[in-house]
């Protein structure tokens, strides 16, 4: 099997795209890649060694840290997301935190200042916050007790007598560790995935690092040949499909970028109101009347006729692509796209069979089990990746009102 492309254009862990939004980011390279990517994970799922990837675990870790020395100076420092931004700031002393931050991320970062340098980081690392001490909670959970930390959309719970338990109380803050850094500046560094992190670093009773990889899967043979079958039978069909759906169709959305944003958006509203793409006819027809919508708001919203006159022929422009283009080609790019959701969501299902933390979602009347956030798929370089999330669990809790976050405690 050949090796995968890049799905993070970047050299910098910023932005992550979902696994099937590639089919519209890239068009026929991203449909190919994503399919590959999966039939990847379902060979290492299956026992192969060679399956060129890895996983790391996305945990649902606020807010994001990176931790390290200035290569520019030796300088131990601590930085939030938004580090690789133009005019971006790095923090070496609690004043540059006290100058730029407030609240309880300034109260983390001073946290991270004062720990995280025991720990002998080489280089620069990226990970997630998971708690400080005051975040550490003991809950009942179906009559059983547990100690939990609740960072952000999902609350993570160990049995409360468990030797990880009593590592956890005495500590004064968590992270898990995903992404490490190189390069001759902080300008110029490069990003590396799939990486061990936590197991390198020097022991401390203060901080409890924890590795994103994801554990038991090499070599192992964690999926049935029932469940590799069925795996394989949806992948046969997404590349069956692929083959009837001509390049110009998935270029009219992919290189038009006013176009591949809106579609985008609508289907991320469609995981907001907790549903999908289940009717592929129907959900181009929607998507049509989406987009149409959308610039008859736009236009009410300026005064002139020119700008009236603009916005109206820029709407004419994007619905262009749908009016000129076969409606069963439309179609068969949504079916194609949900045939890698299905595929990955059976691939997210096995893989979430390993998870040795509990993970509850917190509502008004108690916990209820969910899944972990997601999984981050790697090429063996390191350098390419992709995310597998449930959108409609855990993108949808993540949303919804009726779910208690952890900045809500």
């Amino acid at each position: 099997m050949k090796r995968l492309a890049s799905f993070i254009t970047e050299e910098k862990n910023t932005h992550m795209e979902h696994l099937e939004d590639n089919v519209l980011n890239a068009g026929v390279d991203g449909a190919r890649q994503s399919i590959n990517y999966l039939r990847a994970l379902r060979d290492m799922l299956a026992g192969d060694t060679k399956a060129p990837v890895n996983v790391t675990v996305k945990w649902d870790g606020a807010p994001a840290v990176f931790a390290g020395k200035d290569p520019s100076d030796g300088k131990f420092f601590v930085a939030k997301k938004g580090i690789f931004n133009k005019n971006s700031k790095i923090y070496k002393t609690d004043a540059d935190i006290d100058a730029d931050t407030s609240g309880d991320l300034n109260t983390k970062l001073k946290l991270a200042l004062a720990e995280l340098p025991k720990l002998g980081i080489e280089g620069v690392i990226q990970g997630d916050f998971l708690y400080s001490k005051e975040d550490i909670r003991k809950e009942t959970i179906d009559g059983e007790s547990y100690i939990t930390f609740h960072p952000n959309t999902i609350v993570y719970a160990i049995p409360a007598k468990s030797d990880l338990a009593k590592r956890i109380l005495r500590s004064k803050l968590g992270v898990v560790w995903h992404t490490t850094y190189r390069g001759e500046s902080i300008e110029t560094m490069s990003a590396s995935f799939g990486e061990e992190i936590a197991s390198k670093l020097k022991e401390t009773g203060s901080v409890w690092s924890v590795d994103a990889m994801y554990k038991d899967v090499s070599g192992q043979a964690t999926m049935t040949k029932k469940d590799t079958d069925k795996v394989t039978k949806v992948l046969s069909d997404a590349g069956k499909k692929f083959n009837t759906v001509k390049r110009s169709t998935f270029d009219g959305i992919t290189n038009h970028p006013e176009r591949l944003m809106r579609t985008k958006t609508f289907i991320n509203s469609k995981v907001r109101q907790g549903e999908m793409i289940k009717n592929p006819t129907k959900f181009v027809s929607e998507l049509v009347d989406y987009i149409y919508a959308y610039y008859e708001k736009e236009i009410g919203k300026v005064k002139t006729e020119k700008s009236k006159a603009a916005k109206a022929e820029k709407r004419k422009e994007v619905l262009s692509f749908f009016s000129n283009t076969p409606k069963s080609q439309l179609v068969a790019l949504f079916e194609l796209y949900n045939l890698i959701v299905q595929a990955k969501l059976m691939i997210i299902k096995q893989l979430d069979r390993a998870k040795s933390v509990g993970t509850f979602l917190k509502t008004q009347d108690g916990f209820k089990v969910t899944e972990q956030e997601g999984f981050v798929a790697i090429d063996h370089m390191g350098k390419n990746a992709v995310k597998l999330v449930d959108r409609l669990g855990f993108s949808k809790a993540n949303f919804s009102p009726d779910i208690v976050k952890g900045w809500q405690k």
